[in-house]
């Protein structure tokens, strides 16, 4: 009986003495309280989104899986970049295709004009 006893006494100090360290190092278990609604947790930059930055999107989650608001400013704003950069790349494209087919009148105005303004030369030495 009287190990018994001991046993039980030992055991509660042990699992005391656990209680006591697991409570100094993980503190009190404060609760955060949650956030407002409307706000969210989800950031993105205003331009110059890179793949980082969308890999790095934590979503609110709910009862049915992520917050489709949330969900949708990102795809939303993801969209206007991407529509962004696509208007800049065709611009470019188009300047280049005008660049391209300005130095191709230019020389053809050159080849037109080259056989009358510089006469082949007749050396009579």
């Amino acid at each position: 009986m009287q190990t018994m006893l001991l046993y039980l006494l030992i055991m509660a100090v042990v699992v005391a003495a656990v209680f006591a360290v697991v409570w100094f190092v993980f503190g009190r278990g404060e609760e955060v309280p949650p956030i407002d609604r409307g706000t969210t947790l989800t950031r993105l930059p205003r331009a110059g989104i890179t793949g980082d930055h969308v890999r790095g999107l934590v979503f609110r989650q709910n009862l049915r899986g992520y917050s489709t608001a949330e969900v949708d400013w990102a795809m939303e704003k993801l969209a206007r970049e991407l529509d962004e950069l696509r208007g800049v790349v065709l611009d470019l494209q188009a300047r280049d295709s005008a660049d391209a087919q300005a130095v191709r009148d230019d020389s053809d105005v050159l080849d037109a004009a080259s056989p009358d303004v510089y006469p082949p030369r007749t050396d009579t030495t």
